[in-house]
């Protein structure tokens, strides 16, 4: 059984992948804690540089299959979501698609959440 707060923060996170998908920098900044981390197969990045890398389209996030999703609280101000995904992606010009679990650490500040850091994943299975 879910709360109110889970549904919140599964709801965020899935306007997020739109957000991403729609290349939405002012709605992810907004989202985007000032610290946030970001890992991706290729390294890691600041909140700076993945809305830069998303507003250039070096990376597009065209589309995102979420299969599962999970919440966990900590408190009442940490949330771990972890959505296990198969992303199609355009990177460097090729469209790629990849199975990943997805690790997203919320923080509530002011009664906002804003994420922390975004951690992919990839899943061995095809």
């Amino acid at each position: 059984m879910s709360t109110n707060g889970e549904h919140e923060l599964i709801n965020l996170s899935q306007e997020k992948w739109r957000w991403m998908s729609e290349r939405n920098v002012d709605s992810l900044a907004a989202l985007f804690h000032e610290k946030a981390v970001f890992v991706h197969m290729g390294g890691t990045m600041s909140k700076a540089q993945e809305l830069d890398v998303i507003s250039s389209g070096r990376i597009h996030y065209k589309h995102v299959d979420i299969e599962e999703t999970s919440v966990r609280l900590i408190g009442t101000t940490t949330a771990i979501l972890l959505n296990k995904i198969r992303l199609v992606a355009v990177v460097g010009g090729n469209e790629v698609t990849n199975p990943f679990m997805v690790t997203e650490v919320y923080v509530q500040q002011n009664d906002t959440w804003t994420l922390a850091s975004l951690s992919f994943t990839r899943l061995l299975t095809p």
